[in-house]
């Protein structure tokens, strides 16, 4: 039986983790984020951010900070709902939906927090949400803490929808389907128009987190879920999170009025969590006003994005149907892909070894992603980086051991 000992097994589990080479551990950055990065006195070119316009370390989005904390100190004081809503928050929420094309928006304090809270505000007991296999954590939680019937289809899969969907036809009640814009973790996008579409044949609706899209696709950065080709009554909730292409945090949902207005009613993660500091409002409105206006941050990233796919493709790696920021180069064993990690950080370069379970078993994988930040020349070093360490040896199987690297 499981925990038959109480707590008594942490330090075991945590034993097995280090063997298996699943053991996660934080590394402390010595300055900003930006193209490098400072880890042990030590720069470093970055390339595992998710800051794909630059802006995190953008001075005049740290200039707005800094006015805001002049004009409204640096905490918010209690949750929106209390006294912690103040004129700049809604000032954000109103240039957010006009940003998407969407009536309202509103802020929450993190994607984890709006994913979770969304699905569990408008499911329960009775009701259906159907999630891509390979969804961000926090909308699979998001499903699961709902009680509503949680059912999986398989990764873009639409027969696969389209079938379980048709098995609950008869069903009256309600129908969430839901799936990242761009998977996390290999950086192909859902397919939305056939979403949308069975969506409506089946009388569900449509949810889309976007966190990944938003600022680096679509005209002026909207995204995967462009206002001029989807309206509300296709995609009926839209997240987006801030700390990403927008290099500030939080995140918000668009939508109708009576969506948002269910949130500020029903969403225990909006209800229950204090305000994010006015201040980050205020630097998200600078951030928010120079990915608009920058379009060529957008078109240098997706120059690199050619560059590094054309370069690694004559290596003979193997990436993902990925033409965003996020290149995936697939190495199946958790021990090689920290091995290619280390090897790297040894030539100058911070990518991160991602392995089960944040990715299924068998595609441990160096997660490398590109932004508006880095130089032409910078991904030209990490593909020669890439065809030197390409010939390692075949990982050993053993546990514990590590995988041989070249010096």
């Amino acid at each position: 039986m499981r925990h038959r000992q109480g707590f008594r097994d942490l330090e075991s589990h945590l034993d097995d983790l280090r063997r298996r080479d699943m053991y996660r551990v934080r590394r402390s950055l010595e300055g900003p984020q930006g193209r490098e990065v400072m880890v042990n006195g030590r720069p470093l070119l970055n390339f595992c951010s998710n800051d794909y316009l630059g802006l995190a370390g953008d001075p005049r989005i740290a200039a707005a900070f800094k006015r805001g904390v002049d004009r409204w100190g640096t905490g918010a004081g209690a949750s929106h709902l209390i006294c912690g809503h103040t004129a700049a928050h809604e000032e954000l929420e109103e240039a957010l939906a006009e940003f998407t094309g969407r009536p309202r928006a509103l802020l929450f304090g993190s994607g984890y927090a709006a994913n979770v809270g969304v699905i569990n505000a408008l499911l329960s007991v009775g009701d259906f949400v159907f999630e891509d296999r390979l969804n961000h954590a926090s909308l699979l939680d998001g499903g699961w803490i709902s009680r509503a019937t949680f059912c999986w289809f398989e990764h873009r899969d639409t027969a696969d929808l389209d079938a379980k969907l048709a098995a609950v036809r008869n069903q009256p009640t309600r129908k969430l389907i839901v799936s990242d814009g761009t998977f996390s973790m290999d950086g192909d996008p859902c397919s939305l128009d056939e979403l949308v579409a069975l969506a409506k044949q089946h009388v569900a609706w449509t949810m889309i987190d976007d966190a990944h899209g938003m600022g680096v696709h679509g005209a002026n950065g909207v995204g995967s879920v462009d206002p001029e080709r989807y309206s509300t009554a296709d995609v009926a909730v839209l997240v987006g999170t801030l700390g990403k292409a927008f290099g500030t945090a939080g995140a918000f949902v668009a939508g109708e009025e009576a969506l948002v207005e269910t949130l500020i009613q029903r969403s225990r993660n909006y209800i229950f969590t204090t305000a994010m500091p006015s201040a980050l409002a205020v630097a998200t409105l600078e951030s928010l006003a120079v990915a608009q206006a920058e379009s060529g941050r957008r078109e240098h990233l997706a120059a690199l994005i050619a560059r590094f796919r054309s370069g690694t493709r004559e290596l003979g790696l193997k990436l993902m149907p990925s033409t965003s920021p996020i290149q995936p180069v697939v190495v199946g064993d958790p021990a090689r892909a920290l091995a290619l990690s280390r090897a790297l950080e040894q030539r100058g370069f911070l990518i991160g070894a991602i392995r089960p379970p944040t990715v299924p078993e068998g595609t441990s994988r160096l997660r490398v992603t590109l932004t508006a930040a880095h130089l032409a020349c910078d991904v030209d070093r990490l593909i020669e980086s890439l065809n030197e360490l390409s010939a390692c040896a075949a990982p050993d199987k053993a546990p514990g051991r590590s995988v041989p690297i070249p010096n």
